[in-house]
């Protein structure tokens, strides 16, 4: 919730609640920002080839991103669909202030005032990590968040991924 800290490293075991804390926090934000953006990387697990998936692009996705909108959904159920703390929910995804995508759909973008959640972090690279930092402008906060230990990944492991190495990196910085 600090304004003056724009880079926030979310670590910790399965289910301790890593996505739904940034994801209440943004909400909790929203004000100060233009866009709430909560993304993260495709990684399937078994069949690599998203190709064969029948539908369009979205149909596609769609199931990659669905533990990002359950979390949404535990916020969201809190309040009766009448209350305005969860029509204001609605209202945000209709108008794309909050925005959930796969992390790829951010190429080329320049992020500016924008509350900026990666979730799984843990199977990005270094380099990926340093990619998304070129993507964040002016008043732009960045929630990384993932479990160390659990990898999806084949070429990576808890010591050479990028939310590993951005927390060793940025640890102390005032940012």
């Amino acid at each position: 919730m600090n304004d003056d800290v724009r880079l926030v490293t979310l670590t910790g075991k399965a289910g301790t609640g890593k996505t739904l804390l940034a994801l209440a926090t943004a909400l909790k934000q929203r004000s100060k920002f233009k866009q709430i953006l909560l993304v993260r990387p495709i990684v399937p697990l078994c069949n690599p080839d998203l190709g064969f998936l029948p539908g369009d692009i979205t149909d596609k996705w769609d199931p990659y991103m669905q533990p990002l909108f359950d979390n949404l959904n535990v916020i969201r159920h809190q309040f009766k669909e009448s209350d305005p703390q969860a029509i204001k929910i609605r209202e945000l995804l209709n108008d794309e202030k909050l925005l959930i995508t796969p992390l790829s759909h951010i190429c080329g973008r320049s992020l500016q005032r924008m509350f900026f959640i990666i979730d799984e972090a843990r199977n990005l690279t270094p380099l990926e990590v340093k990619t998304i930092f070129t993507r964040a402008a002016q008043g732009t906060k960045i929630v990384f968040r993932g479990d160390l230990h659990k990898i999806d990944q084949p070429y990576l492991d808890a010591l050479s991924n990028g939310l590993s190495h951005l927390v060793n990196r940025m640890k102390g910085q005032a940012l």
